[in-house]
């Protein structure tokens, strides 16, 4: 089957990272995959919850929400309960980035995550991961003080992937292929190729552990493209930043 503007199966969207789209937050970032758009803004505030008071232990939390318009079909916005879609992917993000933090280095303060679609064709909670990275990278800049540990201790971006209708793997699923694959599959991996989550469903029928393991490597093909698209949007003033000590 024809992918959307003629991709070729290992071919990502195209995909554009912009770092302090915000004026306001600590640190933010704007991504768009293919038609998918997401805003990323990181708060810190000197609190933390109550079961890290007096540890010295910071937190990273993620709220991640769909403007009504989003998607193709109006969505509700999510006023009085929040969907179980929802809550699975801000899970999702908090675990991605405090994976590859050192909450430690971070002292007593929470850092909130914000993830608000603009625009959605696939693949929002992975855009939200790879865009939430910078903006929480940004927001660290601001209490860092030299000679420390700088809390983000490597790159962490995530990418979706799947079997198509007719059984061939492909890379970056836009919501009409998500739909229709047979297989769809979230990968979250860090700078150093490890693992943080994989997501995979058998959509409409079971896959031998072979189709995973092509699955895996074209999703990490595409997370590296993406993590040098997050040091080109750092700057040489802040990708030197990740990793560091002292």
């Amino acid at each position: 089957m024809p992918r959307q503007n003629n991709r070729k199966p290992n071919e990502m969207r195209q995909t554009t990272l912009q770092r302090r789209y915000q004026m306001y937050p600590h640190g933010s970032a704007y991504i768009e995959v293919g038609n998918t758009k997401v805003i990323c803004a990181a708060t810190v505030e000197d609190k933390v919850p109550s079961f890290l008071k007096g540890t010295g232990t910071g937190w990273i939390t993620a709220e991640y929400s769909m403007l009504p318009s989003a998607p193709i079909l109006r969505v509700p916005r999510e006023i009085k309960r929040m969907s179980g879609r929802t809550a699975e992917i801000q899970r999702l993000i908090g675990r991605s980035l405090r994976n590859v933090t050192d909450l430690s280095a971070i002292g007593e303060r929470t850092i909130t995550i914000d993830c608000d679609v603009v625009q959605a064709d696939g693949g929002t909670r992975t855009a939200s991961i790879t865009g939430a990275f910078v903006a929480l990278v940004e927001a660290c800049e601001t209490f860092y003080e030299v000679g420390k540990v700088f809390p983000v201790k490597d790159f962490v971006a995530a990418i979706s992937a799947g079997i198509s209708a007719d059984g061939e793997k492909f890379l970056d699923l836009c919501y009409e292929e998500d739909s229709t694959a047979l297989a769809d599959c979230n990968v979250v991996m860090t700078g150093a190729g490890e693992l943080v989550e994989v997501q995979i469903t058998g959509e409409k029928k079971s896959f031998p552990r072979s189709d995973l393991n092509e699955i895996l490597d074209l999703a990490e093909s595409g997370i590296k493209e993406l993590i040098e698209m997050q040091k080109d949007a750092l700057g040489r003033d802040l990708v030197w930043r990740v990793g560091r000590v002292g």
